[in-house]
């Protein structure tokens, strides 16, 4: 068992340091300019980090914070970030393959296709079928893998002391929704404002960078409360501490996404006029997550409230 926790955790960094290499090589790759393989630098705390959780833990993660996923955000972000800005300057070329059907797929694939292949032909070969694909497609490309790999990662990790599987399940299944949302709203709301204003476009790609931060924290899932039925009183136990999932679930929703995509979402519609009908629908529904979330933040004072004055009333009987 220990060697498979082992042979995990190599895999995964292996992995992380794979697609953080690939958004390098793409920016270096658009931008004509080999200086940029200096962002290879910042896979070097992952590797350092590999090597001293490999050796102090045996590869096992945290409870509350995976430093592993922490720092392969911190690898491929700013590369994300170069491609985005890039696009945004200087549009795609007029003749490019989008990846929206098989035909188009298996046209790139065959592109320039030759019957004798040998190691020039084909190293040709993959130039040209790398150079045929949208920018825009590359982009959304790294988006998804990365989002993915996250979730994929976070299931192969062994699991922090005090984490049990049923946690790990809760948090990869909040993980899908969150990886869904974060990539519609990068895909649609860059898509309508690139042409209308390049400050909105570091707003969203900020938002968008903030909102990646719920992945290497754990607080909403793993449970730190105390057992109700414990000696302790109910009256000693804190609001924070009773409810401490809930409470930073709700932080999350309303602090670290649907709270900024809601003001993005407005803001796009009201300052920049557009408005189309997945826009509307994300935006109301991001309001109804948070007014839910407030909603459901009086519920647990209310109770909490009742629930000591129980308490009181209780330990006043003789």
């Amino acid at each position: 068992m220990c060697l498979v926790k082992f042979v995990s955790a190599i895999i995964t960094r292996a992995l992380f340091i794979l697609v953080s290499l690939a958004g390098v090589w793409r920016v270096t790759w658009v931008k004509k300019d080999p200086t940029y393989w200096f962002l290879t630098f910042l896979f070097l705390p992952l590797v350092v980090e590999m090597i001293i959780t490999l050796k102090r833990r045996r590869g096992k993660d945290y409870k509350w914070f995976s430093p592993p996923i922490f720092l392969f955000l911190i690898s491929i972000i700013p590369s994300i970030w170069f491609l985005e800005l890039h696009q945004q300057e200087k549009a795609s070329g007029p003749q490019c393959n989008k990846l929206d059907s098989w035909e188009n797929v298996r046209r790139l694939v065959t592109l320039n296709e030759t019957g004798n292949i040998t190691n020039a032909n084909f190293l040709k070969h993959i130039d040209q079928v790398f150079s045929a694909v949208c920018s825009n497609d590359w982009i959304l490309a790294l988006h998804q893998i990365l989002l993915i790999l996250v979730i994929v990662g976070k299931w192969l990790l062994p699991l922090g002391g005090g984490v049990t599987r049923d946690e790990l399940s809760q948090l990869l299944l909040i993980f899908v929704g969150t990886a869904a949302d974060i990539l519609e709203f990068t895909s649609e709301t860059l898509s309508d404002v690139k042409e209308n204003s390049t400050q909105l476009v570091y707003i969203i790609l900020a938002v968008w960078t903030w909102s990646m931060l719920q992945f290497p924290l754990h607080l909403a899932v793993v449970n730190s409360t105390p057992d109700p039925e414990s000696e302790e009183s109910t009256k000693e136990v804190s609001l924070l501490t009773r409810y401490s999932t809930d409470i930073w679930s709700i932080v999350e929703a309303l602090f670290i996404q649907d709270g900024p995509f809601l003001v993005v979402r407005l803001t796009v519609m009201t300052y920049f006029n557009v408005f189309h009908q997945m826009l509307g629908f994300f935006a109301i529904k991001n309001f109804l997550v948070v007014i839910l979330n407030l909603y459901r933040l009086v519920v647990i004072c209310q109770n909490f409230r009742l629930s000591r004055a129980n308490s009181n009333r209780q330990s006043a009987i003789p």
